[in-house]
C-alpha cells in the first residue's frame, strides 16, 4: 500500500487536535476534514503518521483554489458542477435538478400564476359595480387574452431557479438551459423546426379529435346514451366563451395561444419539468409523469366544481385522455428534437389556435 492509499483510507479517522498543529487555525467540527482551511496541510496524514508529509509527496498541500471552495471538504456532498456556455448545447449527459425541484418549482409557478390572475379579477370587480358586466367579461375571449400574459410567470420562475446551475447566469444562458433558444440553428434548420412544429400541430388536432370521439363512444356504452347527451348538452366555460366571441377576438386569441400560451407552458412543462424528471427517473417515466401532471393541472376546474359523482367521472374521463395524449405527443417531440423547444412551442401554440378556430367555426355553423 502506497502513501496516498493510506491517506485516502484515513479520512474517516477522528483528528487528535482542535487546532492545526502547523499554523494553529481552529479545525471545523465536521466530518471528513482533511486539509487545514488556512495553510492547506494534510491533517489526516499528520494524524495517522504523527509527522509532516515528505517533500516529494505533493498531496500534503492543496491549491488556493481548493481552499477557497471549502464546501467540498466540509460536506459529505460534492460541489454542484456549474455549466459553462459551451456545455449548454449538449446537456444530454449533464446532471441537473431532481424530481423534487422539478415538481416543486412547477407547482409554485402554477400557484403564483393563479394567485396573480385572481388578483386581476378582484381588481376588475372593485372597479366595476355591475356584476352582470363582470360575469360577461369573465367568460369572454378578451378576459383570456388579458390574463394570458400572467402565464409569463411560467418562464420567470424556472429561469430564476436554473441560474444556480450556470457559471454565467445571464438571461440568455438561463433560456438556453431551458431549451428556449435558436442558438446552434442556421436559417435552414430553424425553418425545419417551424415546419415540424406546424406538422405536429395538425397531428395533435387529429389525435385529440379521434380520442375524444372514441371516449364519447366508450362513455355511451358505460353510462348510457341519455346520460352522456345530458352531459354534452350542458354549456361549459368554453361554450360560453365561443358564444360571446367575434372574429377579432378569435384572431387575437389565436395569436396569444401561439406567442404566449404555447411558449410559456412548454418552457415550464417540457423545458423544466420534463428535463428534470428525465434525468432523475429516466426518459420513459419522465415523459409519462410530465404528461400526467400537465393533464391534471389542466383539469383543476373539474376537481374544484365536481358536481354529482357521475358527472365528475364522465367529465374527468372525457377530458383527461385527450390532454394526456397531446402532452405525450409534446413530450416525445421534445425528446426527439434533443430538448430544443422551437418545434414543441409551435406545435402547442398552433394546436391551441386551431382548436379554438375549429370550435368557433362549428359553433357558428
Amino acid at each position: 500500500m502506497n502513501e496516498n492509499d493510506k491517506i485516502d483510507n484515513s479520512n474517516e479517522i477522528k483528528l487528535k487536535w482542535s487546532f492545526c498543529p502547523i499554523c494553529g487555525t481552529k479545525i471545523p467540527e465536521v466530518k471528513k476534514v482533511r486539509f487545514c482551511t488556512k495553510c492547506g496541510v494534510d491533517l489526516q496524514y499528520i494524524n495517522t503518521h504523527m509527522r509532516m508529509p515528505s517533500r516529494n509527496n505533493t498531496s500534503y498541500l492543496v491549491s488556493p483554489e481548493v481552499i477557497s471552495q471549502q464546501k467540498f471538504y466540509l460536506s459529505d456532498k460534492p460541489l454542484r458542477k456549474k455549466l459553462s456556455e459551451e456545455e449548454l448545447l449538449n446537456l444530454e449527459d449533464q446532471e441537473l435538478w431532481g424530481s423534487f425541484a422539478s415538481i416543486g418549482i412547477t407547482a409554485a409557478a402554477y400557484v403564483l400564476m393563479n394567485f396573480i390572475a385572481v388578483l386581476v379579477v378582484i381588481i376588475f370587480i372593485l372597479f366595476t359595480f355591475n356584476l352582470e358586466n363582470v360575469f360577461d367579461f369573465l367568460v369572454s375571449p378578451y378576459f383570456i387574452i388579458i390574463t394570458s400574459f400572467v402565464e409569463l410567470i411560467f418562464i420567470l420562475i424556472p429561469a430564476l431557479y436554473v441560474g444556480k446551475y450556470l457559471q454565467k447566469p445571464t438571461l440568455n444562458n438561463r433560456l438556453i438551459l431551458l431549451g428556449f433558444t435558436k442558438k446552434g440553428f442556421n436559417k435552414t434548420k430553424f425553418v425545419k423546426e417551424i415546419l415540424i412544429g406546424l406538422g405536429f400541430a395538425v397531428v395533435g388536432v387529429t389525435l385529440v379529435l379521434s380520442i375524444s370521439f372514441l371516449m364519447e363512444i366508450i362513455l355511451n356504452l358505460i353510462f348510457g346514451y341519455e346520460t352522456i347527451q345530458d352531459f354534452f348538452g350542458t354549456a361549459g366555460e368554453v361554450d360560453a366563451m365561443i358564444a360571446s366571441a367575434d372574429i377579432l377576438s378569435i384572431f387575437l386569441l389565436a395569436i396569444v395561444m401561439i406567442l404566449i400560451i404555447g411558449t410559456t407552458e412548454e418552457v415550464l412543462f417540457r423545458g423544466f419539468l420534463q428535463k428534470g424528471l428525465v434525468r432523475s427517473l429516466g426518459k420513459s417515466w419522465g415523459i409519462v409523469i410530465t404528461a400526467l401532471i400537465f393533464s391534471l393541472i389542466h383539469l383543476i376546474a373539474i376537481f374544484l366544481s365536481p358536481g354529482s359523482p357521475i358527472i365528475f367521472i364522465i367529465s374527468f374521463l372525457f377530458n383527461f385522455f385527450p390532454f394526456f395524449a397531446i402532452s405525450l405527443l409534446l413530450g416525445l417531440l421534445y425528446n426527439w428534437r434533443k430538448e430544443n423547444l422551437i418545434a414543441v412551442m409551435i406545435t402547442h401554440g398552433v394546436y391551441n389556435a386551431l382548436t379554438i378556430i375549429l370550435a368557433f367555426i362549428v359553433f357558428n355553423l
